[in-house]
C-alpha cells in the first residue's frame, strides 16, 4: 500500500536539487547531526544543545529552521532529491503522508531499547498520532490540544456558578450570558476562518469521520450530525458573532474588553493572556476543558514529533538526541522556554506545570485527545469541514444538504486512496 501512495504523491512532489544533507564527519572525527526544526521551536531547541553536545562530544547539532508556511514544500523537495536531514520535527498530521512514502523510520526497536523512554508515560492519544499501519514512526516532542479560555468575572456576574462540564451546561451558560451583556457582546468567539471547533465537537461523538477503510466520508453519521448542529445552534442562538478571525481588530484585547466570555483556543495563548491581562482582570480568566455531549470531552490530538527519516547519514547519532529532548526534565526546560506542552506524564509533575491551574486544565483533556484519520488527504478534509460548516453558519446551507455535500466532497478528495484500496482487495 505505501508503494501505491508514493505513486500517488509522485504528482505533488517538487522537483530540486538540494545539498545532501546527511550528516558528515568533520576532519576532527566529530559527527554533525543535521537536524530540521520548525517555527520558534528552532531557536528555542538550540538552548538545549550545549549539554547534549558536552554529554556527548563527539556530536554536533547544526540545527536549520524552516517557516511552517513553507515547511511541507521543502520537505517534499528534499524527499525527491533523496536530501533529507538526520533530525526532523513533523507535525503529527502530516505523519500519515510521509508514511505513504515510506520515508521514515520505524522506531520501536530504538525505542525497546532504550532504557529512558516508556511509550506508557506518553498521553495516549497523541502517541496514537504517530502510529500508521501498525508502525511507531514518530515519538512526541510536544502536545497540543484546543479548549476553553473563559472570563470568570462574566460568568459569575451572568449566574453561571460552575464550569460547565456537557454541553447541555455549555449552552445554558452561553445563554445566561448572552442575555447578560446584550445585543453587542456575544457568549463565545468561534472565528469562522477556523476548522478546529467543528473538528472538536465532532471528535467527540463515536461516529468516525471517515469509514470503509478511510475512504469514504461518514458525516451523514449521527455523530457528525448532531456535532454540526451544535455548532450552528451557537450561531443561530447569537451567542457567537458570524465573523473570521480576521474580522476581529484583536482577539486578546477583545476578551479583556469583554466582547466574549469563552474563546476556544490552544496553550501557546497561556502565556499571550498572561502578558495582556489588564491587572484588573489578571486573576479574572482561566481555562476549563471542552464540555462533551454527556461529560467532559475529547479533543484535538496536536503537536509535533520527532521522526528519523530514512537516508539520513547517522540515525544511531541523531537518535541519541531524540533520547535526550525526551527526557522529562529536558522537556521541562523546552516547556519553560518555548510554553509548548510536554507529552509525558511525568515531566508535568514539576511544580512549573503541576502548580499552574491554567496548564492542569490542558493535562486533563490530554487524556482524552483523539488523534484525526490517518490520511494524506487529512488537511484538505480539514478545510472541507470548515467550508461546509461556514456555508451553513452565514445561511443558504441546510445542515441536511451540509453533510451529503461533505460526504460527496470528501468522497472526492479521496478518490485515489479509494481505487488504491479496492485495488488491493481486488
Amino acid at each position: 500500500m505505501r508503494a501505491a501512495h508514493a505513486l500517488l504523491l509522485a504528482g505533488v512532489l517538487v522537483a530540486g536539487v538540494l545539498v545532501a544533507a546527511c550528516a558528515r564527519k568533520a576532519d576532527d572525527g566529530t559527527t554533525t547531526i543535521r537536524f530540521w526544526a520548525m517555527g520558534r521551536e528552532a531557536e528555542v531547541v538550540m538552548e538545549l544543545l550545549p549539554d547534549f553536545e558536552r554529554e556527548h562530544p563527539g556530536l554536533r547539532v547544526e540545527v536549520q529552521a524552516i517557516p511552517w508556511t513553507a515547511a511541507h514544500e521543502k520537505l517534499l523537495t528534499a524527499y525527491a532529491a533523496d536530501a533529507m536531514p538526520d533530525l526532523l520535527q513533523l507535525g503529527n498530521t502530516w505523519i500519515p503522508e510521509f508514511a505513504a512514502l515510506d520515508a521514515l523510520q520505524p522506531l520501536q526497536p530504538r525505542i525497546d531499547a532504550a532504557a529512558g523512554i516508556d511509550t506508557g508515560d506518553y498521553f495516549p492519544g497523541i502517541l496514537d498520532t504517530n502510529v500508521v499501519d501498525g508502525q511507531l514512526l514518530g515519538l512526541p516532542w510536544y502536545v497540543d490540544t484546543r479548549l476553553l479560555f473563559y472570563r470568570k468575572d462574566i460568568l459569575r456576574e451572568a449566574g453561571v456558578d460552575a464550569v460547565p462540564g456537557t454541553w447541555d451546561e455549555w449552552a445554558a451558560a452561553m445563554a445566561a450570558v448572552k442575555r447578560h451583556v446584550g445585543p453587542d457582546r456575544y457568549a463565545i468567539l468561534l472565528p469562522l476562518n477556523e476548522f478546529e471547533p467543528q473538528l472538536s465537537l465532532a471528535l467527540q461523538q463515536d461516529d468516525a469521520l471517515l469509514r470503509d477503510r478511510d475512504t469514504r466520508g461518514n458525516f451523514d453519521s449521527p455523530g457528525f450530525r448532531s456535532a454540526l448542529a451544535f455548532y450552528a445552534r451557537i450561531f443561530e442562538e447569537d451567542w457567537a458573532p458570524v465573523l473570521s478571525e480576521t474580522q476581529v481588530s484583536n482577539v486578546w484585547d477583545e476578551f479583556f474588553r469583554g466582547f466574549n466570555a469563552f474563546y476556544l483556543s490552544g496553550p501557546w495563548n497561556i502565556r499571550e493572556f498572561r502578558r495582556r491581562a489588564p491587572a484588573g482582570l489578571a486573576d479574572e480568566w482561566g481555562t476549563m476543558p471542552l464540555p462533551g455531549p454527556d461529560g467532559p470531552g475529547a479533543g484535538i490530538a496536536g503537536g509535533t514529533s520527532l521522526v528519523l527519516p530514512r537516508g539520513g547519514g547517522h540515525a544511531d547519532a541523531a537518535w541519541q538526541l531524540v533520547e535526550y529532548l525526551s527526557r522529562p526534565e529536558v522537556q521541562r526546560r523546552f516547556h519553560a522556554l518555548s510554553g509548548n506542552l510536554p507529552p509525558r506524564r511525568s515531566a508535568w509533575a514539576h511544580p512549573d506545570l503541576s502548580g499552574d491551574p491554567l496548564a492542569l486544565a490542558f493535562r486533563d483533556q490530554l487524556e482524552r485527545v483523539r488523534p484525526t484519520p490517518k490520511v494524506l488527504e487529512w488537511e484538505r478534509i480539514a478545510q472541507e469541514i470548515r467550508l461546509v460548516s461556514e456555508r451553513v453558519v452565514r445561511g443558504g446551507l441546510s445542515q441536511e444538504q451540509a453533510v451529503r455535500d461533505l460526504d460527496a466532497g470528501v468522497d472526492a478528495i479521496l478518490a485515489k486512496r479509494r481505487w488504491i484500496v479496492e485495488g488491493e482487495g481486488g
